[in-house]
């Protein structure tokens, strides 16, 4: 049974795990795609574009949504982009109907008024997949040492409400430390040159660093509670293609089954594309959840408490209600699979 909740008219639903974006694979989603008898009622699009941040998405590599959809005339359009807020920037213009981001994008872009809705949301990480370091031999010792030295990471993603708990624990606020706003590829790439002296790092170009042993790890996420990520998509979109998004999660629930019993397999897909060797993408796998869970009032009520701090300390200028991003319990019923568990 998928959990759902009430806010007035409002029901919240699930979300699946991804790996730097989303996943799936074909030797999973076999199982889904003989049932695909999708009403054409119920779908209104003949191309789905599904927005991926970085390298090794599983879903795009073995192409199980252009399998699954093909039978019912829809092709798959990708693009790729650096962080959330670029993705959501695409979806606000109309070039993107579908993604996957973090915790933090959806804040901003729904203060910025974008159109978008939450769809699903996954189960969060170990938290051992981001952190903040510093250049093995800095002269920072703890997160503490940060005031007044420079901290490079991307404002409007994960990593911002991440830096504000991990500064909150040693006493400081944001704007106690030189924030540098830099994409995660601009700052694996300064961090690299010595040209930052603290960075924000997600796998998997942490487990690169930690593999290559370039870095001092000053606080990872392990015991900082999360919200996962989440998957979105237009408005428009998911109210007029119920049956089509019901197609993806599903491909999305099973993948991310099987992934999390094969971080090693997961690993060798994800390896080429990224261009990363296979033991360090193991370990970015084995520290990500992949399976949807059910948007619940706890995961909704954390989401509004990172609003509601954002809010307070001036990140972003309205005040907003999470729920107003939702649809009603019909639409969530129509597209949850039916295997979705807390």
């Amino acid at each position: 049974m998928v959990a759902i909740f009430k806010k007035g008219s409002f029901f919240m639903l699930l979300v699946a795990g991804v790996f730097t974006m989303s996943t799936s694979l074909i030797g999973c989603s076999s199982q889904t795609t003989e049932k695909t008898a999708v009403a054409s009622s119920n779908i209104k699009t003949k191309v789905l574009r599904m927005g991926y941040q970085s390298a090794g998405d599983i879903v795009k590599i073995k192409g199980v949504l252009e399998k699954r959809l093909k039978p019912l005339g829809i092709s798959v359009e990708w693009s790729k982009f650096a962080a959330g807020p670029q993705l959501l920037e695409a979806m606000n213009v109309g070039s993107v109907d579908f993604g996957f981001v973090g915790e933090t994008p959806p804040i901003f872009a729904q203060a910025s008024g974008v159109p978008f809705v939450y769809v699903a949301s996954t189960k969060p990480g170990t938290g051992e997949g981001t952190a903040v370091v510093v250049d093995k031999d800095s002269s920072i010792k703890t997160v503490a040492d940060l005031k007044g030295k420079g901290l490079a990471f991307q404002r409007a993603t994960a990593q911002q409400y991440f830096v504000v708990k991990v500064l909150k624990e040693a006493r400081l606020k944001l704007s106690d430390v030189k924030h540098i706003n830099l994409t995660p590829l601009e700052t694996r790439a300064a961090f690299e040159r010595k040209s930052v002296e603290a960075a924000v790092v997600g796998d998997p170009h942490l487990a690169v660093f930690q593999k290559t042993a370039r870095v001092r790890i000053l606080r990872d996420g392990k015991n900082i509670t999360t919200q996962g990520g989440y998957w979105l998509g237009s408005r428009t979109f998911v109210k007029d293609n119920s049956e089509l998004v019901k197609a993806i999660l599903e491909e999305i629930n099973n993948i991310g089954k099987w992934a999390e019993t094969n971080p090693r397999e997961v690993a060798e897909l994800i390896s080429p594309e990224a261009k990363i060797d296979v033991p360090t993408l193991e370990l970015v796998s084995k520290r990500r959840r992949y399976t949807l869970r059910p948007l619940s009032e706890e995961v909704l009520s954390g989401q509004q408490t990172i609003a509601d701090l954002f809010y307070e300390q001036k990140f972003i200028t309205k005040n907003i209600n999470v729920r107003d991003a939702t649809l009603s319990a019909e639409q969530y019923a129509a597209f949850t699979p039916t295997d979705v568990k807390p």
